[in-house]
This record gives structure tokens, sequence and C-alpha cells, in this order.
């Protein structure tokens, strides 16, 4: 099993923590565990990318809200849905947000192995997505806000000459602004550039998206996992 695996145990019951934390212990994982779904959501944003084995009645947060804050958010992170109540009304919705599975509460520990098995390919995907995305974004944020504007009426179908007059300056302008965004990209055509903005998770065709403050390469992103350094900047993006 490989060092970095680290499963999140969020779970009200100190007896079903108690559990489920030395089971994943005792394969060699990282356990975290989490009372209150609360305090897990709190800290999201600083943590290294896991698993998640998430009760679904953790009390204080509805279980599916946290589902729905992890698909939010674009992490990919593998979730395993547990409830004492093991109904399939809960169990439809959970898988409909995400989950990988859905199991009874307590699980019986072969039953766990079998559903980690997925879980772990999983994390490992989201890992290496996370990593493609902070470098796709440290790219991005080598732009000024005047080539992200320019960039991005390109991006949207524009020619030189019509980006140019958009803007006010002349083609010349705009071809050199082109060479000096594809060059900080490290990209040779506009296609590419498409391209590292959706690894970098922005969609050229929206008005407003989130972007990277300068210096992303040294904050921990999506793939090693902190987004503490990310600011939503609205531009004409």
């Amino acid at each position: 099993m490989s060092h970095h695996r680290r499963v999140y145990v969020v779970a009200r019951d100190i007896e079903i923590r108690r559990v489920l934390t030395q089971f994943v212990s005792g394969i060699g994982a990282e356990a975290w565990p989490f009372s209150a779904g609360a305090d897990f959501l709190k800290i999201l944003d600083y943590l290294e990318p896991g698993c998640v084995l998430l009760d679904m009645d953790v009390g204080d947060v509805d279980g599916l809200e946290i589902l729905s804050e992890l698909t939010r958010r674009g992490l990919g992170w593998p979730a395993i849905a547990m409830s004492a109540r093991e109904e399939l009304p809960l169990a439809i919705e959970a898988m409909k947000l995400g989950a990988l599975d859905f199991l009874g509460l307590p699980p019986k520990r072969e039953v766990l192995a079998l559903a980690l098995a997925p879980a772990w390919r999983a994390l490992d995907r989201a890992i290496e997505a996370g990593a493609a995305r902070r470098e796709a974004l440290d790219r991005i944020s080598r732009l000024t806000a005047r080539e992200i504007d320019i960039s991005l009426a390109l991006l949207n179908g524009g020619s030189n000459k019509t980006v140019a007059h958009k803007f006010g300056i002349s083609v010349r302008t705009v071809e050199m602004h082109r060479a000096h965004i594809m060059s900080k990209l490290g990209v040779k055509s506009l296609a590419e550039a498409a391209l590292l903005a959706t690894q970098a998770g922005i969609d050229p065709t929206r008005r407003a998206v989130d972007l990277p403050e300068r210096g992303l390469a040294t904050a921990r992103f999506a793939g090693g996992a902190g987004r503490e350094s990310r600011t939503a900047l609205a531009r004409r993006f």
C-alpha cells in the first residue's frame, strides 16, 4: 500500500470512529477521524487528497451536503457513504452525488476492504489530475490581466482584427500579446491553450472564473492540496 494513502473518517459515533480508524490503520493507511462534518468541511481546503469514509448520519451537517460539497469543489476524492439506516432512497441519492459505494454501519471488515479497492484507484487518479491542474494554473498565473482578457477573446473565436477592435488597440499589438501569451503558457496554438484552460478547470466561455493568485507555484493545490492561495477574481474571462 502506498504511503500517501489517507482516509478521512467522518462519523459522529465514537465507537464507529474507533472501529473504522483501527481498520484503516491496520491496512497501512493514514486515518484522520472527524466527529463533526462541519469540522471536516472547515479545513477541507487545507487537506491532502484522500478517501472519505462518511457516516451519512454525522449529525451536525447532512451527509448529502458533504458529498455535494466534495463534488462542487471538484476534488475528485473517492467517498464511501455509510449509514445504519440502510435506506434505498438515501443510498441512491448518495450515489447520485458521487459516492463510490453505500455500506451499512458498522460495516464488516471484508466488505469495507472490497469497497476501498476501487477507492484507492480513484484516489490515485485524483492526485494525478490535481497535479496536472496545479501545473496548468501555474502557467496561466503568469499572464497579466490584459493578456488574460485577450487570450479569452481569442479562445472565444475572435480574430486578431476583431480583438483589436474590441480593446481599441492595433492588430499588431494583438499579435504581440498573442506571441507573449503563447510563450508564457508554453503552447504553440490556441487549441493547446484551450486544452490548458480545461486542465485548469477553467471554461473559456464563462464571463467570470476563479483564477489563481500570482505565485501559485509555491502553493499546495488539488494535487497536494490546499486552496489558500487561490483568489476568486471576477474578470472578463
